[in-house]
This record gives structure tokens, C-alpha cells and sequence, in this order.
């Protein structure tokens, strides 16, 4: 099957509806990237969440089905525990080249290719997401029922061309992996 892909996208999201093809409701639906820390001085760095507003994406609960478009350039570090300067510097680092390039790769995509039935309302969505101009297989943990899914997936930067972010000749740096969660409602 073709496969095609998604986000922060980091990062991911998934949903049904009943019958034919529906719209996520953006204004309604979060996804969020939770960027963990590691190194031998990671006590001294930061943990980050990301919101990863969904610019469109449609959704088939019969098939079962998802494709979703996240606007890199939109992603937003919403960090609590640091400063608004620290905040204003890992934002420019994030949508900089060295980690998403947003001017030059300003679309992030996930689509569905096929989906696996773990029990009453839960599945495993397996599809294609495209980050940083590179597309790759991700499978998503999906959850819910009547048009309103939660859920997650898990990426490896590196896998999508991206080098994880470090500080302190590496002493703090940014962990490899990254965890998109989602809240995904239809409309």
C-alpha cells in the first residue's frame, strides 16, 4: 500500500467518524511533542512541550482511516518552568535548521495505511509521516470512540534527518526520542 505521512509532528494524531470521511475539528483538537533531556549534566537542562496546532486533516472510522497536516512554522514551545527569553531561544532553535528548518520544509504530514484492531475502541494506525522532507513509518496508538481519539506515537529525530539539539560540548542535550500526544475531535 502507498504510504504517505505526518507530524510534530511531531508529532501525530488520530481519529474516526461513522461512515464516510469527516473533518478534524482544529480548533478543538491538541497535539503536543514532549522533547525529554539526557547527558550527564541533564539536571541542568530543560524538558520541553510543544504544541503542534493541526492546520486540516479528515478522518474514516469504517476504513479505518486518518491524514492530517501540521504548518511546521506554527509549532509553539509553551514551556512553564523557563524563562520567556529561554523560551524565545529554544523556539528559534526548534523552527531553525538545526531542527525542523520550518522555511524550508514548512509542511508536515502524516497519512494511514493500514490500521490494526486491538479491542473495543482501541487500535494500532500504522502509516507514513513526512518531517523534515524525509517520509518514514510510524505506527500510532489511537483510543476513543464517536468522533473524539486520543493517543500517541514515538519518532527518533535521526530518522528524519534531524540532529538532536546539544549544549555544553554535550554535557545537556536533547534525548533522540520525541513523544507526540494527541486529542483529536471531529466535526
Amino acid at each position: 500500500m502507498r504510504k504517505s505521512l505526518i507530524f510534530f509532528a511531531a508529532f501525530t494524531a488520530l481519529a474516526f467518524a461513522t461512515s464516510a470521511d469527516k473533518s478534524i475539528d482544529a480548533a478543538k483538537s491538541t497535539m503536543t511533542v514532549h522533547v525529554y533531556k539526557s547527558g550527564a549534566f541533564s539536571a541542568f537542562g530543560h524538558e520541553h512541550e510543544v504544541s503542534a496546532p493541526i492546520a486540516e486533516g479528515s478522518f474514516n472510522e469504517e476504513t479505518p482511516a486518518v491524514t492530517l497536516r501540521v504548518e511546521s512554522a506554527k509549532m509553539r514551545v509553551v514551556d512553564k518552568e523557563i524563562s520567556d527569553t529561554d523560551r524565545t531561544k529554544v523556539q528559534e532553535t526548534m523552527l531553525g535548521p538545526q531542527v525542523l528548518d520550518s522555511s524550508k520544509f514548512p509542511q508536515i504530514v502524516f497519512k494511514s495505511s493500514s490500521a490494526d484492531r486491538l479491542g473495543d475502541g482501541k487500535w494500532l494506525i500504522h502509516g507514513d509521516l513526512m518531517l523534515h522532507g524525509q517520509s518514514h513509518p510510524v505506527n500510532v496508538h489511537v483510543e476513543g470512540q464517536s468522533g473524539h481519539y486520543q493517543g500517541f506515537a514515538e519518532i527518533k529525530q535521526k530518522d528524519f534527518g534531524m540532529t538532536p539539539v546539544s549544549a555544553g560540548g554535550g554535557s545537556v542535550k536533547v534525548k533522540n526520542e520525541l513523544r507526540i500526544e494527541f486529542d483529536i475531535w471531529g466535526k
